[in-house]
C-alpha cells in the first residue's frame, strides 16, 4: 500500500503519469498499475484524466491529505529504526519562514552536512503558517517560524530573536534624519509581505503600537522583491537585520530611525506534540539552538 500511495503522491504532484514515471524511475504502464490498484482499493476514482492534465477530484484529496500524513509516518518510522542501527543518517524534511529560511538557514545546513554527511536534508520555505500547517500534517519534520504562533498540539520552542527595521532607499527624503515623525510615515507608501507571513505581522503590530495605519501599501510575495522595490524608491517597509544586512553594508538601503524600532520577534522551533524524535532531528535541533545568529538573542 505505501508505494501505491507513493505513487500517486508523485502523480498528483507532478500532474502528468509520464513525469510522475520519470522521478519514480518507472514505467507509465506501471504507474498507471499502481493508481488503478489504489483506486480499486479504496472503491472509487481519484484523478481526473484528460490529454492535457491530471487532477485530484474531490476523493482524490481527501486520499491525497492523508496519503501526505501516512508516507510521512512511514519514513519517520524507519529512521527511528534505522537510528537504533546505526550512525545518525537518512532524511530531514526541514520548512522554514523566509527570513530564517533564506538568510541564516544555509549556515546551519551547511554544519550539518559537514559533521554529519549521511544525513540528507530536504528544505521547504514559505510563509510561517504555510510550515506550521505542513508541520501539524507531517509532511515536514520540524519547522522554523517567525512572530507568535499558538497550538496546543505543537511544541513550539523560541529559541533567538530577531531585530527589524523601517527601510528606505539612501535617496529617500527620510534617510539621514535624526528622527522620523509618525505624520511622516503616514504619507509614504508601505510594502508590505501578504497575510501569513511573520513579516507582515511584526509589520500590523508595529503599525498598531504606533497607533497608525498607511493608507498606501503595496502587498509582495517575497522579501527580495521589496527590498529591491526599496531601493528603487517605490516606497518603505519593514525588514529583518538579516534579511538586509548585506544592503546595509553596500549601502543600498538604510534604516531610519522612527521611534519604537527596531521591533523584535521571536524565531521559533515547531514540531508535533508527544512523538519520537528521530537521531537526525535531535542533533538538528541541537545546531539550530546553539547557531544563535549575530545580531539576536534569546
Amino acid at each position: 500500500m505505501d508505494q501505491q500511495l507513493r505513487v500517486f503522491v508523485t502523480v498528483a504532484d507532478r500532474q502528468n503519469f509520464s513525469r510522475a514515471a520519470e522521478e519514480l524511475h518507472m514505467t507509465q504502464p506501471a504507474v498507471s498499475q499502481y493508481i488503478l490498484s489504489l483506486e480499486r482499493a479504496i472503491g472509487t476514482k481519484l484523478l481526473e484524466r484528460s490529454n492535457k492534465y491530471v487532477r485530484l477530484n474531490k476523493a482524490g484529496e481527501i486520499v491525497y491529505h492523508h496519503a501526505r500524513e501516512i508516507l510521512g509516518l512511514y519514513t519517520r518510522m524507519q529512521s527511528l529504526v534505522d537510528d537504533l542501527m546505526s550512525t545518525p543518517s537518512g532524511r530531514l524534511t526541514i520548512g522554514a519562514s523566509y527570513t530564517y529560511g533564506e538568510y541564516v538557514l544555509p549556515h546551519v545546513i551547511a554544519r550539518l552536512r559537514k559533521d554529519y554527511p549521511l544525513i540528507t536534508p530536504t528544505i521547504t520555505i514559505h510563509n510561517s503558517t504555510v510550515i506550521a500547517d505542513l508541520v501539524a500534517t507531517r509532511q515536514l519534520d520540524v519547522g522554523i517560524v517567525e512572530g507568535e504562533y499558538v497550538n496546543e498540539k505543537m511544541c513550539i520552542e523560541p529559541f533567538a530573536d530577531d531585530r527589524m527595521y523601517v527601510i528606505a532607499s539612501p535617496r529617500h527624503r527620510l534617510a539621514g534624519q535624526e528622527t522620523v515623525e509618525i505624520s511622516e510615515l503616514m504619507q509614504e507608501t508601505w510594502i508590505v509581505r501578504e497575510e501569513g507571513s511573520g513579516t507582515r505581522e511584526a509589520a500590523e503590530k508595529m503599525f498598531r503600537q504606533l497607533q497608525f495605519q498607511p493608507p498606501k501599501r503595496m502587498e509582495f510575495g517575497s522579501t527580495q522583491v521589496i527590498k529591491e522595490s526599496v531601493e528603487a524608491g517605490l516606497g518603505i517597509s519593514l525588514l529583518s537585520y538579516w534579511a538586509i544586512r548585506k544592503e546595509r553594508q553596500l549601502g543600498t538601503l538604510c534604516t531610519l530611525k522612527v521611534t519604537g524600532t527596531p521591533v523584535t520577534r521571536d524565531f521559533s522551533l515547531v514540531t508535533k506534540s508527544n512523538e519520537f524524535q528521530t537521531r537526525a532531528l535531535e542533533i538538528f535541533m541541537d545546531l539550530i539552538r546553539s547557531h544563535v545568529p549575530e545580531g539576536s538573542h534569546v
